[in-house]
């Protein structure tokens, strides 16, 4: 059994988490920390898992009884935890937020496994992906790997209000969100740079812009991205070379049917479509925020790093209604 400690446990990536891995096959929870909450029920806190599990919040962090550490902390908190804490250079880290996504002064290797699963097999310490970026650069890898992304692209996604974290703010209280739609952090968002990085690796530059735009949706969980991509290569090509690219992929599928986001929501699935017109590539993908675009990827690499089934603890049905 892989020994797993969680550092953040309260929030709603740390429910997850604990969600998906009490039902793993080869995952054992030692510690879940929480110093906020400390002592109560895990289930007093995520009430999802009421009658699943007896584990308790704890303030302590016995690393030397686990074999892996997922980060869930708010961005920034990840670096300065580890100047100030140590953990054994045998336990391997999973960090969820955005402190290590950019290549620099660490050893982290960039957690997207469509494009480096072989590195994170190898991997001592990953660092797991944004929710938008994992969406939009599954919708744009394929054609990053063709070279098609020469001119600028055009990128819209609405995301569900989980992403914005467990702590209310103005944008996440339900009286303003519902019925209602907004904008945040045009062509400016911080999941901008790997998202950049990522499409430079396998494309080998990037001269093009990404004009992204995010929107706030009314709903709780999910993202829906579109991306038009200027090109005069064929519809068919363009296709043939987004089913290539996938064949392999564990929860990336190409899809010949237009999509939903109820079809990915709950699952760690990634579902991408084309539809082609003159001169044009509409790119459509679809994940859920919380499963692929946070945990149930963390999940997903853990099982690359520990060598075991790739889907383990992540076989899981869309709420398709």
């Amino acid at each position: 059994m892989i020994k797993i400690g969680i550092l953040g446990a309260a929030g709603y990536t740390g429910g997850e988490l604990i969600r998906l891995l009490l039902n793993h096959p080869e995952a054992e929870i030692v510690f879940a920390n929480s110093e906020s909450n400390a002592g109560n029920l895990v289930s007093d806190v995520h009430e999802g898992l009421i009658g699943d599990t007896d584990l308790r919040f704890t303030d302590q962090m016995p690393f030397d009884q686990v074999d892996v550490v997922f980060f869930c902390f708010g961005h920034g908190k990840s670096e300065a935890f580890l100047k100030e804490h140590s953990i054994p250079a045998h336990v391997k880290i999973i960090d969820l937020a955005q402190d290590f996504r950019i290549k620099g002064d660490h050893d982290y290797v960039y957690g997207l496994p469509e494009i480096n699963k072989t590195a994170i097999q190898q991997a001592q310490h990953v660092a797991n992906p944004g929710c938008f970026a994992t969406c939009i650069q599954l919708a744009l890898l394929p054609a990053a790997k063709s070279g098609l992304l020469q001119e600028d692209v055009a990128v819209n996604a609405i995301t569900g209000s989980t992403g914005a974290g467990q702590k209310p703010g103005a944008t996440t209280h339900f009286s303003w969100r519902n019925n209602n739609l907004s904008i945040y952090k045009p062509f400016t968002h911080q999941h901008l740079a790997e998202i950049k990085q990522s499409l430079i690796q396998v494309q080998g530059s990037l001269e093009a812009s990404i004009d992204f735009i995010p929107y706030r949706g009314d709903f709780a969980r999910g993202i829906f991205c579109t991306a038009v991509i200027k090109t005069q290569a064929s519809g068919e090509d363009v296709i043939a070379a987004y089913k290539d690219f996938y064949k392999d992929a564990a929860f990336t599928h190409y899809s010949d049917q237009s999509l939903d986001l109820k079809q990915v929501v709950n699952t760690n699935k990634a579902l991408v479509h084309i539809d082609a017109f003159e001169g044009k590539i509409l790119v459509t993908s679809c994940i859920d925020n919380l499963l692929k675009g946070a945990v149930g990827q963390a999940v997903q690499n853990m099982n690359l790093m520990f060598g075991i089934d790739e889907t383990a603890g992540l076989r899981l049905k869309a709420s398709a209604f």
